[in-house]
């Protein structure tokens, strides 16, 4: 599932010019440890920064990837949205918008 997730990333924007289709490099944890990842991310044009099984540690990659993984930890602070009770994703997409501007909201509270 890693080549189809890639491949859905909308253009980066940022820079002047022509939107880069693809992010420069991808972190991604040692269940992604196979050449065929690797392979599959230099056939697009991303450098991978892969923890290697059995020698890296996890602390290098943790650097990175503590901002998503923070924030999926704010996201279940909201029940619905831990366990998912919407059959219709429209539904879903609604309370994880609304999840998301209440953190928004409570982080603008706390600096202002």
């Amino acid at each position: 599932m890693m080549e189809p997730t890639v491949d859905a990333i909308p253009a980066v924007r940022g820079r002047r010019g022509r939107p880069r289709r693809r992010p420069t490099k991808a972190h991604l944890d040692k269940g992604y440890d196979y050449p065929r990842c690797r392979r599959a991310l230099r056939a697009r044009g991303i450098c991978p920064r892969i923890a290697r099984r059995g020698v890296d540690s996890s602390q290098r990659l943790g650097r990175y990837r503590w901002v998503v993984e923070r924030t999926i930890a704010w996201l279940h602070a909201f029940r619905r949205l831990r366990v998912r009770y919407e059959r219709r994703p429209d539904v879903h997409h609604a309370f994880l918008s609304l999840g998301c501007i209440v953190i928004c909201a409570r982080f603008l509270h706390q600096r202002f």
